[in-house]
């Protein structure tokens, strides 16, 4: 997904694409990440880039939101698709979120 214009972005949606991530279904929930951007006609306001790892190899695989900073672990194909959804209607994933950027775990 190209992008030309930054001004009308709110969310960047970072997919990590890391060898572990990799191992846990991160190239399927990539996929269902874009696939559910474009069936919500989202391509205007939601952004995403595959990125290399991430460093938290443990909540593999994981999907950082900004500006929010808000970090998902444990993606799943369908949990990305929910995600999307919880984008558009100004929601978090709460089962899958680990980390916000208030400086807290959600576990906390």
């Amino acid at each position: 997904m190209a992008i030309f214009e930054l001004e009308p972005m709110k969310h960047h949606v970072l997919i990590c694409n890391g060898g572990t991530c990799m191992r846990h279904e991160g190239e399927e929930v990539t996929q269902a990440i874009r696939d559910e951007i474009r069936k919500q006609n989202a391509e205007a306001y939601i952004h995403t880039t595959r990125t290399r790892c991430n460093g938290r190899c443990h909540d593999a695989a994981v999907v950082i939101v900004y500006p929010q900073g808000d970090w998902y672990g444990q993606m799943t194909p369908d949990s990305g698709t929910q995600l999307v959804q919880k984008l558009v209607t100004g929601e978090k994933l709460e089962p899958h979120l680990f980390y916000e950027c208030t400086g807290q775990s959600s576990s906390e």
